[in-house]
């Protein structure tokens, strides 16, 4: 192998070799440490953007881990699904971690660069892993982290919340090893391309066994996507949070719907028999009520971190409705909106930061307050992220959610996905308006304005960058439309990553 070919792995090792750096420095000297961690999110950018231009040339890679062949050792896989994920993840993170250093987020704990650093070495081997157990390895290492960073900064609130998040967490992981272990016992293996051709083989037998795996693993994933009716830690969780904490964990349900777009049409295609297509009945009314539900939360939300969490949960079920149809077409529309709602969330969350932070007393609750310090300009950016989150022009949710009823015309439940799309942008808009008019267009009576709120403009600089990359994803929209399209392809190909997997992983 090339020293180009090791850098597949390179995700995975800068956060493995900066966590743990950072937390020895921290507490002598913390400004070496806010530095490692920086520089750790600019080179995992730096690193993932080469892997993604290395992945235009449509080939995908096998990395075997120690040289062992598939599938019995670990193996990592570049293609374009992963290099995109790995992409998203390390410019939010970037963003994310400005705004923690600007706003001194970080300095309410000691070990939150090095919590970031091993969430981020979750989400980059849970992008690149080929094999389900590893896949289950990163998601304990995200989940753990996400514990400690969800308590970031103490409370009650966040204590009550974290309690229910590390429960609903157990449970899923317990139902992933029972998962990981019926597939095992029935076909030797976990490497997901072997997988895949190993349950197209087996007997008539097996057929009922594998479809419980199947619905399980899928259960587990909708799990961690916050799919109804496994949602209810969600609002709760992220309201609870830091926002800008809320801000990273709002790709940690894309991670779930990830999880799904890379396993069932490789493992689960066509040629798996009787456990074809396993959450085909299901998925759909899941995700029409996960949108319904996360948009009327919305409406009725009483906090703008409350409504953001809402609006998270609203988008996962809006890219649900494309994924259930499991084409080509309407996965490649699911993916444009996947990168387009992970930056939205985001931007929601930190807008809340900015608000609550410059409203004193009133914090981000949904009431009118006084006049406060760059009241005009945060009221502008709530403005962008909140077109943003329900899809109106001229930001790219607007092109996303086109793409998506553009994609799903031919599939046989149009109907319900136009009538779903369509509706929940509706309450979107009247939520938001509601919200926004609340907050910045009105004044408490006879109130002064409020002291001892003025801030420095650099913090609304975090999530300007993010309004600015979803309209530099409008005015790309046809080079990303492309890149979707290109990525599905590959998806929709399951016997090309087989044969990449299981013959380039042994030389």
């Amino acid at each position: 192998m090339t020293l180009l070919d090791h850098l597949v792995i390179a995700p995975v090792v800068i956060p493995a070799i900066i966590a743990p750096l950072t937390l020895m420095v921290m507490r002598r000297r913390r400004h070496v440490g806010v530095a490692l961690s920086l520089a750790g999110c600019v080179a995992m950018l730096v690193v993932a953007l080469a892997l993604f231009g290395i992945a235009q040339d449509d080939a995908i890679r096998a990395y075997p881990l120690g040289g062992w062949p598939a599938p019995f050792g670990i193996v990592l896989v570049l293609d374009r699904l992963s290099a995109g994920m790995l992409v998203l993840a390390a410019v939010l993170a970037l963003v994310v971690m400005l705004h923690a250093v600007v706003t001194a987020v970080d300095r309410k704990g000691w070990h939150f660069h090095p919590l970031f650093q091993f969430q981020l070495l979750g989400l980059n081997g849970a992008f690149l892993t080929g094999d389900l157990f590893n896949l289950f390895v990163f998601f304990e290492v995200l989940l753990i982290a996400s514990y400690g960073l969800m308590l970031h900064g103490q409370g009650a609130a966040r204590l009550k919340a974290g309690v229910a998040y590390v429960v609903v967490n157990i449970v899923g992981s317990a139902l992933f090893l029972i998962a990981l272990g019926l597939l095992y016992g029935l076909t030797g293996t976990l490497n997901m391309a072997d997988l895949g051709q190993r349950i197209a083989a087996l007997g008539a037998a097996d057929q009922g066994l594998i479809r419980l795996a199947g619905l399980l693993l899928l259960a587990v994933f909708a799990l961690k996507a916050a799919v109804v009716p496994l949602h209810l830690w969600l609002p709760r969780t992220y309201a609870a949070t830091a926002p800008v904490v809320a801000a990273l964990f709002a790709i940690m349900t894309k991670v779930g719907v990830y999880a799904m777009i890379r396993v069932v049409p490789l493992i689960f295609g066509d040629a798996a028999g009787a456990a074809a297509w396993v959450p085909a009945p299901w998925l759909l009314p899941a995700a029409v009520l996960t949108a319904i539900i996360g948009f009327v939360g919305v409406l009725a939300a009483r906090a703008m971190r409350e409504q953001a969490a809402f609006a998270i949960l609203g988008s996962t079920g809006t890219l649900l409705l494309a994924v259930s149809c499991w084409t080509q077409a309407t996965t490649a529309a699911a993916l444009f909106y996947l990168v387009h709602a992970t930056l939205a969330g985001a931007a929601l969350f930190l807008v809340a930061d900015v608000t609550l932070r410059r409203r004193g007393q009133y914090g981000d609750a949904i009431v009118p307050s006084p006049r406060f310090a760059g009241q005009q300009a945060t009221g502008l950016l709530f403005l962008a992220a909140t077109i943003a989150a329900v899809g109106l022009p001229p930001l790219s949710g607007f092109v996303a959610k086109l793409f998506i009823l553009q994609t799903s015309v031919t599939a046989e439940p149009w109907a319900l996905i136009w009538a779903t799309v369509l509706g929940t942008t509706l309450i979107g808009v009247v939520g938001f308006a509601r919200s926004g008019s609340t907050l910045f267009w009105k004044a408490a009576d006879d109130a002064d304005p409020i002291a001892g709120a003025d801030r420095s403009r650099a913090e609304l600089i975090a999530p300007a960058t993010l309004l600015a990359l979803l309209a530099l994803l409008t005015l790309g929209a046809g080079w990303a439309t492309a890149q979707a399209e290109a990525t599905a392809a590959q998806i929709y190909a399951p016997d090309r990553y087989a044969a990449a997997v299981l013959t380039e992983a042994t030389r």
